[in-house]
């Protein structure tokens, strides 16, 4: 943890006061909006259409909430991420000596790597030892080609009975979960509010993009916990707070864990140096997020007639993320999901035995702590599940083993040497075949181009 003799960074400080908003809010907007507390009908009290003030009302915020310029609202969702990922806490500081021990150990990492990959592009990524927050202020830029595209998917779905009767879909919209009893739910029973609601649909996706990012930032140790589909370039990123909460929680020694964690986003990270795979996972990521359909129909069998009003009804999506990813899952989606589930478990298999040649060199304790990160990322929580499902880069065990079963057998047969001709163009990823069937991949490779 952070060493309370030490003072924070200002500017990792909060801006507002510790506290949690009311549940149903989008912190940074007034909580009656939302039939919070404070509201025109008194503490904790529904809204009440005929006492509604509008000079009670911050318009600037509300403009503010319903303007973007893209199919997600970016500041809801900052705002959103940052309350998840801290849970209502200041955003904790890092402690210097924390920072400088970090910095040599991923700089000794760096040199190993590069020994062993001869990737030597790792050395120019940059570092960063961050708190939950500084994670979620990286990925809510690394990460938003994907969620752009997911969001497009979702709000066209949301939108697709709109041409027909606007209204009808406003009305739908107020009768949501947490929008009833409040000015939106009161303002889509007006002719023409149609329109006006489906602006929300922005920030709607807002507040969804933002819960994603929050839930992961509360467990990352570093970037590449999850083979996410980052568009930037490579970079090291520590979350201290997160690293001595597993450390305490797995009885780990400090030093060995930081330095596998080095080991470990230096890593991956000299694997997105190459350019061509950080831009695959992105495009299949795309690919697969695109390709989602959302048929009413399928809900339907799925789960029977879901009725918003009805808690029992509801109850059965919220307690079955995995059926209702299936509800909506499609044909198109397969290819995707495929390649993208066969690069990453290479990816990560080619990750665990370079650090495995380094760290049981240097890290007594090294087969301890790769047993506990093996159950952190395939025992993860049911919301990290859900959005790896809503990603396509949900890996069983079984893909990380089938990943390592590759890399060994290649290196058997060609060494280190020509396992690292994985990362000369994309026709070098394996094929479904040839990543059960090593020999069937080098042989491949071998062959004279027929250009």
């Amino acid at each position: 943890m952070a060493d309370p003799s030490q003072p924070g960074d200002p500017e990792e400080q909060p801006d507002e006061p510790d506290g949690t908003p009311d549940e149903g809010s989008v912190p940074g907007l007034p909580p009656f909006l939302f039939g919070g507390q404070g509201g025109p009908g008194g503490p904790g009290g529904g809204f009440d259409p005929a006492n509604f003030d509008l000079s009670q009302v911050d318009l600037s915020q509300v403009m503010r909430i319903l303007q973007s310029t893209g199919p997600v609202n970016w500041e809801v969702a900052r705002q959103v991420a940052e309350q998840v990922a801290l849970e209502g806490r200041p955003e904790p500081s890092v402690a210097s000596a924390d920072r400088t021990q970090l910095e040599e150990l991923a700089h000794a990492a760096q040199t190993l790597v590069v020994g062993e990959t001869g990737l030597t592009a790792t050395f120019a990524t940059t570092l960063a030892a961050v708190g939950p927050k500084g994670w979620v202020d990286l990925h809510l830029v690394a990460l938003k080609p994907v969620l752009e595209a997911l969001a497009t998917t979702l709000g066209a779905a949301m939108q697709q009975d709109d041409d027909d009767d606007p209204d009808a879909t406003a009305e739908q919209f107020a009768d949501l979960p947490g929008f009833e009893n409040t000015p939106f739910a009161a303002m889509a029973g007006m002719p023409g509010m149609g329109n006006m609601m489906s602006m929300l649909a922005p920030a709607l996706l807002g507040v969804q993009a933002g819960s994603m990012i929050g839930y992961l930032a509360q467990h990352a140790l570093g970037r590449y916990d999850l083979p996410l589909p980052t568009s930037d370039a490579p970079s090291l990123c520590f979350v201290v707070e997160n690293i001595d909460t597993f450390e305490s929680e797995w009885s780990l020694p400090r030093d060995d864990l930081r330095f596998y964690v080095a080991l470990h986003e230096v890593v991956h990270a000299a694997a997105r140096s190459v350019p061509w795979v950080r831009e695959r996972l992105v495009e299949l990521a795309t690919q697969y997020v695109s390709s989602y359909e959302i048929d009413p129909s399928a809900f339907e069998a799925e789960f029977g007639m879901i009725d918003p009003q009805d808690p029992e009804s509801m109850q059965r999506l919220t307690e079955s993320p995995e059926r209702v990813l299936g509800a909506m899952q499609s044909q198109r989606q397969v290819a995707p999901r495929e390649e993208l589930q066969r690069l990453t478990s290479v990816m990560e298999g080619y990750a665990d035995h370079v650090m495995g040649r380094i760290g049981r060199r240097l890290i007594t304790t090294f087969d301890q702590i790769h047993e506990a990160m093996q159950r952190h990322r395939v025992e993860r929580g049911e919301a990290e599940r859900f959005i790896e499902g809503l990603l396509g880069l949900k890996l069983e065990r079984a893909h990380y083993e089938r990943g390592q079963a590759f890399v060994e057998g290649v290196i058997e047969r060609a060494e280190l040497e020509g396992l690292n001709r994985l990362w000369d163009e994309p026709a070098m990823l394996p094929t479904h075949n040839e990543v059960d069937a090593p020999g069937l991949w080098l042989a491949r490779i071998d062959l004279p181009d027929p250009d």
